[in-house]
């Protein structure tokens, strides 16, 4: 996690405001390491994608979801796992979903991409 946010400081104010705000937080489990579980928050209401530890204050949606989903869609960016997912009862969505739609609905810019790549490789299995 510190060598991702380490990466994604790198590209604060190099990306273009994201399109829709929403404050998210994660209940990632199944994690290979530590407890089992993360909670962890994503938070765009500033206009820039901030990824951390820990959980928000009056969050718009917490989804709760198993490691191998997370880190396909958001290491590998791969949307059609989280779909997959969710239509397997896999992914449970508390609070307003209209915002996890629209955030899915919006495709990365090109330093996204590129960010997210060299998060992938320092990322292992």
């Amino acid at each position: 996690m510190d060598a991702a946010k380490t990466i994604r400081e790198e590209y604060r104010g190099k990306t273009p405001p994201v399109a829709h705000k929403v404050r998210m937080n994660m209940r990632i489990s199944e994690v290979p390491f530590g407890e089992g579980t993360v909670e962890a928050h994503l938070d765009s209401s500033s206009g820039e994608m901030e990824m951390d530890r820990g959980h928000l204050d009056g969050p718009d949606l917490t989804v709760g979801v198993d490691y191998a989903t997370a880190k396909a869609l958001f290491v590998d960016g791969n949307p059609t796992a989280g779909m997959q997912a969710f239509m397997a009862g896999k992914v449970k969505v508390e609070g307003d979903m209209t915002k996890l739609m629209a955030m899915q609905a919006t495709a990365p810019d090109a330093a996204a991409v590129e960010m997210a790549a060299k998060i992938k490789d320092i990322t292992s299995d």
